[in-house]
């Protein structure tokens, strides 16, 4: 059950984070619409969350916790971990400062080399430059928020890292709230607020270091052998992120050369698509990743295989059902969460089709996140690196092959398809060698969740058809239809995956006896 309460301590923080998600994008549609100035400022913000994603998370995680954990449960404990730590900082720190200003002084080529097909309305362009440059110290802020986070998680304090994204969804907020005037005077203050929330989340972890005993202090920078260990460590798996982070850009690519809006309707969906990615795949990830470096360092296989064999358990219970909501009420939702102002119906129409499409990967990318520690644990980065290389390859034949004809609703496919052509490649590695596979009583659990699943689909869709004069109504009104959506859906799926045996019981009523007693 610690499993449990590490995932529902990440869990809830970030559902927490994402609320605030959800309001800054419900007010930022409605007062930026599907405009110009919204798609600068969305190629703006996934610059920098793009290196953020390559140096810092994934990444840094996958290098850092394993050794760290190695260090904190080893002879030396917390003073030989803290050392690993501040010689890790050493280097870190001045390689993404040198890395920003490099990246500030060349951004126009950059952004061109990106968005070029903006570089045909010259105002769009120069503006995306400027406030990409805003916003891309971010980078450099998140990374190290990273660094700490990766600390707190080592020893299983999951609570700040889990509620620092809330602060920049925070920031953003108050940038809407105080310059609401829409176009690129409040695209000026979003770009600002973002690096504001950098530094308010680099403030909360650090902190949160520090009062739990880590308190890191800046060394000069040295090759040390910790460092040449983590290098090792680190650089296949920057690599193998990089190959991602190159898909994810070719994906802006071309959706900057698709009509005005797209870089919006992408944006927006995938903002509900990462609700459960974050909640579920990520809390996974992030928890499961120093127990099984724990089992791996003790010498204990099958107890890391058992640990990720839970996880697939619990994320696809909560996954599948989360897919096929999204996929059946996709439309209503969007148009609930989103139209209004400058933001259409037909802009929403067309968002919950990219997001109906987009969900359809939904369980390949948390399945994903829940192998993938099957390999940082065991310090082998590279394998995710070489299937990384073949989704790239698939991605850009698949962006050419559905683009064309299909526009938006092709790149959303390449982009599903591409998530289970990864989650495949990854098991199947992880299998032969002899680490991980799914038995057969796990196999035939997922099938009754996916059973109950399609039961829950069909009773949205029978509840959508009954609501429909909601969804054409007020705000008020289309959130109260989503919202018995939302009663329906969760009913009827926990109903029957408790009564077809898709959940284990014995866990479920473990943890209600738990709570009673507490």
């Amino acid at each position: 059950m610690n499993l449990h309460k590490a995932i529902g301590t990440i869990g809830g923080l970030t559902m927490v984070s994402r609320v605030f998600g959800f309001a800054r994008e419900m007010l930022m549609s409605r007062i930026m619409g599907a405009s110009g100035a919204a798609d600068a400022f969305l190629v703006a913000f996934r610059l920098p969350n793009t290196f953020r994603r390559l140096f810092g998370e994934g990444a840094f995680s996958a290098g850092f916790v394993p050794l760290f954990s190695q260090r904190y449960h080893g002879p030396g404990g917390l003073e030989e971990a803290k050392k690993f730590s501040e010689e890790v900082l050493a280097v870190f720190l001045p390689t993404l400062f040198v890395f920003t200003v490099i990246f500030e002084l060349i951004m126009p080529a950059f952004v061109w080399a990106i968005a070029s097909g903006y570089a045909d309305e010259p105002g769009k362009f120069d503006l995306t430059v400027f406030l990409t440059r805003i916003t891309f110290p971010y980078l450099l802020l998140i990374s190290l928020v990273s660094l700490f986070s990766g600390v707190l998680n080592s020893l299983t304090k999951f609570a700040a890292a889990a509620f620092a994204p809330a602060l920049l969804n925070i920031a953003m907020l108050a940038a809407l709230i105080l310059v609401p005037v829409g176009g690129e005077k409040t695209a000026l203050a979003l770009a600002i607020g973002v690096t504001i929330g950098g530094v308010m989340q680099l403030v909360l972890v650090w902190n949160s270091a520090r009062k739990a005993g880590v308190s890191l202090r800046l060394r000069k920078p040295e090759i040390t052998p910790s460092v040449k260990q983590f290098f090792v460590v680190v650089i296949p798996a920057t690599l193998g992120a990089g190959v991602y982070q190159i898909s994810q850009l070719i994906d802006t690519f071309f959706a900057t050369r698709l009509p005005e809006g797209s870089m919006s309707y992408l944006n927006y969906s995938d903002r509900l698509n990462q609700l459960p990615l974050s909640v579920i795949g990520t809390a996974l990830g992030t928890a499961i990743l120093p127990q099984i470096s724990r089992f791996i360092a003790k010498g204990e296989p099958d107890e890391a295989a058992r640990v990720q064999g839970q996880a697939v358990e619990l994320s696809m219970l909560l996954c599948i059902p989360a897919a096929l909501a999204l996929a059946v009420v996709a439309g209503p939702l969007v148009a609930a969460m989103f139209q209004g102002g400058r933001f259409t119906a037909e802009d929403a129409a067309i968002t919950g089709n990219v997001l109906a499409i987009i969900v359809m990967g939904l369980p390949a990318y948390v399945l994903v996140k829940v192998i993938t520690p099957g390999f940082y644990a065991r310090n082998d980065t590279k394998t995710p690196v070489k299937t990384a290389v073949v989704v790239l390859a698939a991605n850009i034949a698949l962006n050419f092959a559905l683009i064309p004809p299909f526009g938006i609703y092709g790149l959303a496919a390449a982009i599903a398809l591409c998530s289970w052509i990864n989650c495949v490649l990854l098991y199947v590695i992880l299998r032969r060698r002899g680490h991980f596979r799914i038995e057969g009583w796990l196999w035939g659990r997922i099938a009754r969740q996916f059973a109950a699943g399609l039961a829950m689909g069909a009773a949205l869709w029978g509840a959508r058809t009954l609501l429909a004069g909601f969804f054409d109504g007020s705000v008020i009104e289309r959130l109260f239809g989503v919202m018995a959506l939302v009663g329906v859906g969760g009913i009827v799926y926990f109903a029957v995956a408790w009564t077809i045996g898709a959940m284990n019981r014995d866990d479920i009523l473990t943890l209600l006896k738990r709570k009673k007693v507490s």
